[in-house]
């Protein structure tokens, strides 16, 4: 085995040296560049949109090669990240004839002048690029071929990503690209949450075409239709030496031979990958047990009846001051509360594991944290840049953690009604994160039954997701409300002896029955790309007719195991029948229609669409029916007296409840979404919807334009730039704290310093902005890194010492204290763009007023800063305020990999993650969708 290892790096090292001087061969491309004739289109010229960093996605390795020693990028890779990046600086002289400096024209076609290339994979399909962005315009005469060329164009633009993710949802990512301690976390944080054979891959696949009538099959015929293009490509790319380099850095392809192989695609890896875009960001509600840890530690501390309270305070499950999308007070009971709940299955102290997931670990797979050993495979000396470019993985740790709810996205529309034009304008898109290339691709679809224009999740594009069609446009938010339960099986053992909590079979209806145990192994060598050393390790988890289980503990002294039961499980790519309605033409022509087609979406999301008469939104996703007795914020029996109505454990399938009772609505003067609360009484499926959300900084801003009347493109695209650069703590939290310490005078003369310049930065709008585009200092830096050291000192302050140790940290466990740009403990990693969705910002809100004698409707059942008192508060709060002034920006902002300690501006900026050879600049911090489009339609069909 050493001797071919060594060969093995010989050839690899050659192969570096020897592509330096090849001569790639170009893609195929049609005789003759001519446009393709467009589409019916009735935006004329008022649809924009934007996808940083740009369309081109694959590099070669003589590319990537030249991005590392001369920072240099392939054609269309990087020309959306400048206009996008100019947004933070240039929103607020923004006019509607300026929006294409910071938008794409969104317009179907392609105007003659502006073809670039076009390739021809069939005879009945063309792809045509544009020059300006080469955005890829498909264009087929039969349906088979309008798919095929939608595969090719996402072979051409994202082949190494697909085949990435589609490791990463069948859990293999690390026999794929090397044993990384990241790519190693990143396996395990996903597979758990999907775990299939490839059995249940493919009954995934038939259940959707038999399942679904005409539409359903004619979905399959179009994904096989998308693969066939994706391995059309992937094969000319191999054969003509152009494919993407990173399979050469990885080992899988010899670049002197051309020995290897880049494995064919099939119709199972989409519904791995789509489990993957739907884990991330179409998931709700699970996380029961640690929202019943917090309950336990609440009762231990103050009893069972306080206790409840004080944790259901903290709950907000129906926040009666949370911002909703529809504010008009109509009501959608879900999830809700039952007055006396039965069933649940809160665990005895102290007995809750986590189910362990990694077992025979070997070589480099014993070392669990740090840096594990390497065994480097040498490059040339001429392409030493090249040698470790995975060695901290694929992606960057903390860029994904399915275990996170990833509340992302937002959207503002405006009913015309209110506007200049008398049509509706929308600003809309969804927060992805930042990724070279990017997770979406643009394009634009045209064949029998699919007219659109917009961005699709690579590898799984056979239809536009989030787009625009002829005469409507459509985007979606997560919603994240509860489609996921925590059930609490009593194990047994199949000889009738005494369980343990090890046990491997579980009571299901009466009988005692044997858990399913899936598995996976996956092993490495090293790499030029990554030269962890070789190791392996298989890991396992136990499936049960209640879902995957995820902890083990002992109720009432029984020991039992605590599973995860999604309604989206075995149905991952399900919501396929929704997106091809989206893309016909036919089936959308108005706000009605769009609502069904929604409603055909099983992932938790929140649906908005405008065309030239009317605004609309849905909240789409497979609400199971419960038990109405059951509290689904808690862990319950497993028994079939709580079981989902009509609960079929062999397709996990149950009654949903019907598309009536989802939140909906047709032209309310408004809609805002930033992942805030849907509607009333429709229950928040986790910790943190409250008075204080970033929803309320879209809200407050669409509130005030649609007051005013006459809102343009423009204005509602002016209020998203200037929310996407405010602090939120600054604008809705700050000005009760300052009440609190002025309702003194403040005598320190460094305090009172402090207190100034926080003061000056609120009435200058809160904002963390450049001084002047380029400057890379802040108009406030002082008082923004006042407000970052300040919070999460201030939170513990506050409310640790009322609370107790373990009841605050357990509350933590539910909802982290704080989410700044600059911090890198949330859910979205650091240098990512989303922030302020996750923190105490309603908690202290609520509290703080309170204390200040204002009215708080669903207060806290405690007071807790200086125990109600304003003095003792005060003085809490200078104390905190006068420990943040002592750090220095290097305490602050301590630096990375990316960034000097100290430089605040750097700890803020949105750094496009490389999930392949290119890198690219540093932008300027925006809390905005990654994806967007400002839309206004003056006509209709």
């Amino acid at each position: 085995m050493r001797r071919r290892t060594g060969r093995l790096r010989t050839a690899a090292a050659a192969a570096l040296f020897a592509l330096g001087a090849m001569v790639l061969a170009p893609p195929p491309t049609a005789a003759s560049a001519a446009a393709p004739q467009d589409a019916h289109d009735y935006c004329q010229g008022q649809c924009n949109d934007i996808l940083p960093p740009g369309a081109t996605g694959n590099a070669t390795l003589v590319e990537i090669l030249g991005n590392k020693l001369f920072g240099t990028h392939p054609e269309h890779s990087t020309d959306q990240l400048g206009p996008y990046s100019a947004m933070s600086s240039g929103y607020q002289s923004l006019t509607d004839d300026t929006l294409t400096r910071f938008f794409n024209d969104a317009s179907f076609g392609v105007p003659q002048d502006q073809v670039g290339k076009v390739t021809a994979p069939r005879d009945d399909v063309t792809i045509t690029r544009d020059k300006k962005t080469g955005v890829p315009h498909i264009k087929g005469t039969t349906r088979y071929g309008t798919e095929y060329g939608a595969g090719y164009a996402a072979g051409q633009d994202r082949l190494w990503l697909m085949d990435l993710f589609r490791h990463i949802g069948r859990g293999e990512l690390t026999s794929f690209a090397g044993g990384a301690l990241a790519n190693q976390g990143l396996e395990q944080q996903f597979w758990p949450q999907a775990p299939y054979t490839e059995e249940d891959l493919q009954q995934q696949v038939d259940f959707i075409r038999d399942h679904n009538g005409e539409r359903g099959k004619q979905a399959m015929a179009d994904a096989q239709a998308y693969v066939d293009g994706i391995n059309a490509y992937r094969e000319q790319s191999k054969n003509g030496r152009y494919f993407p380099g990173e399979y050469v850095l990885t080992g899988h392809v010899d670049a002197i031979t051309n020995a290897g192989e880049i494995q064919p695609f099939k119709l199972t890896d989409l519904i791995a990958l789509a489990s993957v875009v739907g884990g991330l960001f179409g998931n709700g509600g699970g996380g029961e047990v640690p929202s019943a840890l917090a309950l336990l530690s609440a009762q231990q501390k103050y009893g069972v009846e306080k206790g409840t309270a004080v944790w259901e305070s903290f709950r907000e499950r129906n926040d009666p001051e949370a911002a909703k999308t529809l504010h008009d007070g109509s009501s959608f009971p879900y999830a809700v509360k039952p007055a006396k709940a039965k069933g649940t299955a809160l665990p005895d102290r102290g007995s809750v594991t986590a189910e362990p997931l990694v077992f025979d670990r070997t070589g480099a797979a014993t070392v669990k944290s740090g840096t594990p050993p390497r065994d480097p495979v040498k490059a040339p000396k001429k392409y030493k840049k090249l040698e470790g470019l995975f060695k901290d993985g694929v992606l960057p740790k903390g860029s994904f953690d399915p275990t996170q709810h990833r509340g992302m996205s937002n959207a503002l529309l405006v009913s015309g009604k209110h506007t200049a034009g008398g049509h509706p304008v929308a600003v809309f898109g969804p927060q992805t994160g930042y990724f070279a290339p990017q997770l979406l691709m643009l394009q634009e679809i045209q064949g029998p039954g699919i007219s659109a224009r917009g961005a699709s999740f690579a590898g799984v594009g056979m239809y536009v997701q989030l787009g625009r069609g002829q005469d409507y446009a459509w985007s979606a938010t997560s919603a994240g409300q509860d489609i996921t339960d925590t059930y609490a099986a009593e194990l047994c053992n199949a000889d009738g002896s005494a369980p343990t909590k090890d046990s491997t079979s579980y009571r299901y209806r009466g009988a005692c029955v044997p858990m399913e145990k899936l598995e996976r192994t996956n092993s490495w060598k090293p790499t030029v790309a990554d030269p962890t050393a070789a190791g392996s390790y298989r890991m396992q988890v136990f499936r049960t007719k209640y879902g995957i289980v995820t902890h083990r503990a002992t109720v009432n002294g029984k020991p039992v195991a605590y599973t995860a039961q999604r309604s989206t499980y075995r149905h991952e790519a399900d919501s396929i029948i929704g997106f091809q309605m989206f893309n016909d033409p036919s089936y959308v022509t108005d706000a009605a229609s769009f609502q069904k087609a929604a409603s055909h979406i099983g992932y938790a999301f929140n649906w908005f669409y405008a065309d030239s008469r009317d605004i609309a939104y849905y909240n789409s996703g497979l609400n199971p029916v419960r038990n109405p007795d059951v509290d689904p914020s808690l862990p319950v029996t497993a028994d079939d007296a709580y079981e989902w109505k009509g609960y079929d454990p062999a397709t996990n399938t149950t009654d949903y409840t019907p598309p009536a009772q989802h939140p909906q609505s047709v032209d309310q003067d408004y809609y805002i979404s930033w992942n805030n609360k849907q509607a009333k009484d429709y229950d928040s499926a986790g910790f943190g919807n409250g008075s204080v959300h970033r929803g309320n900084l879209l809200d407050d801003r669409v509130r005030a334009l649609t007051e005013s009347g006459g809102v343009t493109r423009a204005a509602l695209t002016r209020a998203m730039g200037e929310a996407a650069v405010t602090d939120l703590r600054g604008e809705d939290v700050l000005p009760e704290l300052l009440r609190v310490l002025n309702s003194k005078p403040v005598t320190d003369p460094a305090l009172r310093t402090a207190v100034q310049q926080l003061e000056a930065w609120r009435k200058d709008g809160a904002q963390r902005k450049e001084t002047a585009a380029g400057s890379h200092t802040y108009t406030h830096p002082e008082a923004v890194r006042l407000m970052d050291a300040w919070w999460p000192l201030m939170a513990e302050a506050v409310f640790k010492p009322r609370l107790g140790g373990d009841l605050y940290d357990a509350l933590r466990a539910n909802l982290a204290v704080d989410e700044s740009p600059s911090a890198g403990h949330g859910p979205t990693g650091g240098h990512a763009g989303s922030a302020f969705q996750y923190g105490w910002w309603s908690y202290v809100d609520k509290d703080l007023r309170a204390v200040l004698g204002d009215p708080v409707q669903g207060s806290l059942a405690e007071p807790y800063c200086g125990g109600g008192d304003l003095s003792a508060c005060r003085d809490t709060l200078l104390t905190t305020l006068q420990q943040a002034a002592g750090k220095t920006a290097e305490q602050v902002y301590p630096g990375d990999d990316s960034c000097k300690a100290g430089d605040q501006w750097c700890a803020d900026a949105i750094i496009q993650r490389a999930v392949g050879g290119l890198t690219h600049d540093t932008i300027s911090w925006q809390n905005r969708p990654t994806y967007q489009q400002v839309v206004e339609f003056p006509a209709h069909r």
